[in-house]
């Protein structure tokens, strides 16, 4: 027999590497969406690709066959022209056939370039940048009137945080306490025009939004095991909201993608295509 902490043991590491798998696959799914598209923002939707597995297939309680379920978890996309990576993660769950990830910013198709609350599991419509959290903290508030124990996540990018609602909204979710609510900082270091430090500095943002009232966790972004343990502390935290500064890098998973400003916003060539694929381990 196998010792019951070996079992545990072999039993996360099984877990892990599916949520691996699942980033992987998300990732994929993007490149394709937007090649075929051929526009769309490429670098910041394989940055968050990891979040958006562990959230999808490990921590929100949500049920694909009941999109309007009144006890789900609430995800809201803030960084909204990440779209693709949103789009993928909730094909692979079931919201929608994967065949219609093709779709992607078509006229007349279901899958615009930004969120839209038509689309099945799609919380609200956003890409508006600084306005997913204000959106959270209203549905959080009305968890607590209502009596409901559902959470709500919210993926901000970091250069989102230019945004002065961000900071309003913070305000207001350490004001009532909004334990509810996590917020992820995609902490990818581009914006579109450029490194976050030279366009507008945001260091020390971990401390900027401890000075705010939140509880706050640092993490490497890519990394599923510390994804997984920053949701499960996030848990714990009562009468504070929580932020996840999730160090990331844009672009992950394509080595000449990474890092690079200019697919902020950007398909890729065939040949580019094909590099790519094959990285993420399609030949």
């Amino acid at each position: 027999m196998v010792p019951e902490q070996e079992k545990s043991v072999s039993s996360r590491e099984e877990k892990i590497r599916r949520l691996e798998e699942n980033a992987k696959t998300i990732r994929k799914h993007v490149l394709n969406m937007i090649f075929d598209a051929g526009t769309g923002h490429p670098g910041g939707s394989l940055s968050c690709a990891d979040i958006l597995s562990v959230l999808y297939f490990y921590e929100m309680r949500h049920d694909p066959s009941m999109p309007d379920w009144q006890d789900r978890d609430r995800f809201i996309l803030s960084k909204g022209h990440a779209a693709p990576a949103l789009y993928a993660t909730l094909a692979e769950c079931g919201y929608f056939s994967t065949e219609k990830l093709s779709s992607l910013r078509k006229m007349g198709n279901l899958l615009q370039g930004h969120p839209d609350i038509k689309i099945p599991g799609v919380e609200a419509s956003t890409g508006s940048l600084g306005q997913g959290l204000s959106i959270s903290c209203g549905i959080a508030l009305a968890a607590r009137m209502d009596k409901r124990d559902y959470r709500i996540y919210t993926l901000l990018g970091d250069g989102e945080c230019d945004e002065g609602q961000v900071w309003e909204a913070a305000i207001f979710a350490s004001h009532y306490k909004l334990d509810n609510v996590t917020a992820i900082v995609d902490r990818n270091g581009l914006q579109i025009d450029g490194p976050t430090e030279k366009v507008l500095s945001l260091e020390p943002i971990a401390g900027k939004w401890r000075e705010f009232g939140w509880h706050v966790i640092e993490i490497d972004g890519n990394t599923i095991a510390e994804i997984i343990e920053a949701f499960d502390e996030a848990r714990r935290i009562k009468s504070k909201p929580t932020v996840i500064i999730a160090h990331t890098l844009k672009g992950k998973g394509v080595s000449f993608m990474e890092w690079i400003c200019s697919f902020h916003g950007k398909a890729l060539s065939k040949d580019e295509m094909k590099i790519a694929l094959r990285e993420l381990g399609d030949e």
